[in-house]
């Protein structure tokens, strides 16, 4: 009972001093009054900013697959009724963006990557597949740009494909509805 009565004791005097240790400045002097009315200068803010790094988005806007155009199908002929007919299918499997804020843009960069699958009327060889990224910022495309992609495709391999798009600037001051889209060109 004695020692629990100590440790409470010691509890409330370590209280007491950091309590203690709150009070003042702090800068260490008796009056901070004369930090009051000390703003930076527009050539000091400009100075200071020129060296600095941008602030990355504390929300990267979000990437999706837009709905119907996660997969490309090619058909031999007119025949696209045909399951026999499919030359190849292409499908994106990851989606990923990175987002940095500075001068009122938010510029992206963003990526996606799939493969190839082989059909039975297929042949070995480069194919082309339209990936299209697009950014729609409060309801409105800001961005839209087709990419055909030839992919090296053969029977029984895993045909991979990925596609970057870089600096993609978008206006931004916060609290717009961006959203990145990505999907095949059908």
């Amino acid at each position: 009972m004695a020692r629990t009565a100590r440790s409470l004791t010691a509890v409330t005097a370590l209280a007491v001093l950091l309590a203690g240790c709150s009070m003042g400045s702090m800068f260490g002097g008796n009056d901070d009054a004369s930090f009051a009315n000390i703003s930076a200068s527009q050539s000091e803010v400009a100075q200071a900013a020129s060296g600095a790094m941008p602030a990355i988005a504390t929300e990267c806007p979000p990437i999706r697959i837009r709905e119907g155009a996660e997969f490309y199908r090619s058909y031999a002929g007119n025949r696209a009724s045909d399951p026999r007919a499919l030359r190849y299918q292409g499908v994106l499997d990851r989606v990923s963006r990175n987002c940095v804020v500075s001068n009122g843009l938010i510029t992206v960069r963003m990526g996606a990557a799939g493969r190839v699958i082989m059909g039975p009327s297929g042949s070995e060889g480069n194919v082309s597949i339209p990936v299209r990224f697009a950014v729609q910022r409060d309801g409105l495309a800001v961005f839209s740009q087709r990419y055909d992609l030839s992919v090296s495709a053969t029977s029984g391999s895993a045909n991979e494909f990925a596609h970057t798009v870089e600096n993609v600037a978008i206006p931004y001051v916060g609290g717009e509805s961006i959203t990145i889209w990505v999907g095949f060109d059908n």
